[in-house]
């Protein structure tokens, strides 16, 4: 059986229409929902470091335990290229800071992994100085983390090294035992690269996934001239567990074969059919726990 996770930013009001909970709202929901575990978004109106003083930190950990759920993991928000356009302002150095402090907020509140990013690409800097610069600050940054005993888990999210293989180079460059993947399925799905084959590439550095489920829509854009339409790329669109076109089902078959032990988080960050109502939301929520639990007994 899989260890489910719920992540914050799906009650966030990150979205248009999306509905906004405290966490102090928050994780008695996921508690409710059925989830063992919450992840927590490290930026406002969540887990904000600037309102983290020692009570607050006490009050978030002690409202976990109090409702049976463990933070298993803290998302941090990190763009290594960030500031090309300043280089006057130690912009890495900051981002290193706020991991290193993410760290040690998770490991105030018995969490063991923080969820980071790469970069996101600049035409403007060559691919290998954000390629080695990135190397850099996550390598320093998981050495701050291991001084916390916390782990960092690197999301197939931001442009750099999104890909499989590129993202095993950058583990391996950056070569800290406590660095590893958070492995996500969505962004291979969308660069349509087999699922097994991925997880088993990535299985060294295993150590969390989030999932949602997507469809695709065409997008056209009319021509008058031509009376006629020219394809434009896809959107894609958030549905429910089990609606879309990820073939789960494949995924966590392969992560049981990899021995897999981390959590499965569930997120709602994007547009979601139905809205972003509360009700929406929790109905969403409850029907990923009923489809992990019956896949669980499929692929275990």
């Amino acid at each position: 059986m899989f260890k489910l996770a719920l992540h914050s930013v799906s009650y966030a009001g990150v979205w248009p229409g999306q509905a906004c909970l405290s966490l102090d709202q928050f994780i008695p929901r996921a508690a409710r929902l059925g989830f063992d575990a919450v992840m927590l978004m490290a930026k406002r109106p969540h887990l904000g470091l600037l309102d983290m003083t020692s009570a607050a930190r006490a009050d978030v950990k002690k409202l976990a335990g109090d409702n049976g759920v463990r933070i298993a993991v803290i998302a941090g928000y990190n763009d290594f290229a960030a500031g090309a356009d300043v280089p006057d302002v130690p912009l890495r150095e900051m981002q290193v800071y706020y991991i290193g402090e993410l760290a040690r907020l998770a490991a105030d509140l018995d969490c063991p992994l923080v969820r980071v990013f790469t970069s996101f690409e600049r035409e403007s800097i060559p691919h290998a100085i954000i390629w080695n610069q990135t190397v850099l600050c996550l390598r320093e940054a998981s050495r701050r983390a291991a001084d916390f005993g916390v782990t960092l888990g690197i999301q197939n999210h931001h442009d750099l090294a999104v890909h499989p293989d590129s993202l095993a180079d950058l583990l391996s460059e950056i070569a800290e035992p406590n660095c590893k993947a958070c492995f996500d399925a969505w962004a291979v799905a969308l660069q349509s690269v087999d699922l097994t084959q991925a997880v088993q590439r990535m299985a060294p550095w295993l150590a969390h996934t989030t999932v949602a489920d997507y469809v695709r829509r065409p997008r056209f854009q009319y021509l008058p001239a031509l009376v006629n339409y020219a394809a434009r790329p896809e959107v894609v669109r958030a549905v429910a567990m089990g609606h879309g076109f990820i073939d789960y089902p494949a995924f966590f078959r392969a992560l049981v074969q990899a021995r897999y032990a981390g959590y499965v988080a569930y997120e709602m960050c994007s547009p979601l059919e139905g809205g972003g109502s509360e009700a929406n939301l929790d109905r969403c929520a409850t029907a990923f726990v009923a489809y992990m639990r019956e896949l669980s007994n499929l692929v275990s």
